[in-house]
């Protein structure tokens, strides 16, 4: 009877909170979404999952924390939030720069590691650790340069209310809840960079190119496309989608260090699986669906079994459906 009534609580908490969850779910989700991005590319045209990427997106969170402090915001500087027209000017310019910086990695690791790879036949497992190889390389380099150490984001934006909730309002027993313009920010970025990508490949010349590649790599040869360079623009691609990724949860969180990319990274490739692999509009779902169902595990269980709730979603979804929600590659699945 006590497990019974334990389980009525538990459920209780979570209905009563549902829309403070639901909200917090989309936005965390949100960031899942935009990394996940950079994991479905490249595995849509090399069929290669990148671990590298979370590395990728860790580079751009420090190199945005790194031209703001250049700018004179620096973490615990004492100077408060900045007017609405510089704020506006330093998030352009963080970015930018986190952009421009996750996509010369993203290239970087292209050229270095896998390119000599590819052109030497090497067997996918080799790919594999590769990946593993630069990803812990390139976390451990960023370590020695922060020592180890939680390095602080200056506080550019104040979170405020811009909108509010309240299901009592329509009989329902839940908690109003209070959408920040961090929340709505943080949304509309991951839902507005994934319909720059969805229609870069489905509109432009060079989109062609990449779902050629992803759909038969040796008939768009053929063709003329030049697979070394759509398999870098893929790369590239990616990699500014984690770099505005970076940004943005420099500004959710508050602080990073230099292994933040290891779980982040993991859950950002869950997302990407549970989409189905390979497919945008799969990598955004997914992320979104990861977000609340971690939040709303956390709501049920407690805090404590949020990353683990996150994982049984994805086992019990893939018993169901292997290929994920939405198919399987930029090629062949773009549902």
């Amino acid at each position: 009877m006590t497990y019974l009534a334990a389980q009525a609580d538990s459920f209780g908490d979570l209905w009563h909170n549902l829309a403070d969850l639901t909200v917090s779910g989309l936005t965390q989700g949100s960031i899942y979404a935009l990394i996940a991005l950079g994991y479905t590319l490249v595995y849509g045209v090399l069929q290669l999952i990148n671990f590298a990427h979370s590395e990728v997106f860790l580079v751009g969170t420090f190199g945005s924390i790194v031209v703001w402090g250049w700018l004179g915001y620096a973490s615990g500087d004492g100077g408060g939030v900045p007017g609405l027209g510089m704020v506006i000017l330093l998030l352009a310019v963080g970015v930018i720069v986190a952009a421009l910086i996750s996509g010369g990695t993203a290239v970087l690791i292209e050229r270095v590691a896998y390119r000599p790879l590819r052109r030497k036949n090497a067997p996918r497992l080799i790919f594999l650790i590769t990946a593993i190889g630069a990803s812990v390389a390139i976390a451990e380099f960023v370590g020695v340069l922060t020592d180890r150490k939680p390095v602080g984001v200056p506080a550019l934006v104040s979170p405020t209310t811009q909108w509010q909730i309240d299901p009592r309002d329509i009989g329902l027993d839940i908690q109003p809840v209070n959408i920040t313009n961090l929340q709505i920010g943080i949304v509309l970025s991951a839902v507005l960079m994934w319909f720059a990508l969805d229609s870069f490949l489905n509109r432009t010349k060079f989109g062609l190119g990449i779902r050629s590649v992803a759909q038969n790599e040796d008939t768009a040869a053929l063709m003329g496309v030049n697979k070394d360079r759509v398999i870098m623009l893929t790369f590239l691609l990616g990699g500014l989608a984690a770099g505005v990724a970076a940004v943005l949860y420099n500004l959710k969180i508050g602080t990073v260090t230099f292994n933040i990319g290891f779980l982040l990274g993991l859950k950002a490739f869950t997302a990407a699986v549970l989409g189905g692999i390979g497919n945008l509009r799969g990598a955004l779902l997914g992320g979104l669906l990861l977000g609340l169902a971690e939040n709303w595990g956390a709501g049920f269980f407690g805090s404590e079994w949020m990353n683990a709730v996150a994982f049984v979603v994805l086992i019990v979804i893939l018993m169901f459906r292997p290929t994920g929600l939405l198919g399987d590659s930029l090629g062949r699945a773009r549902a």
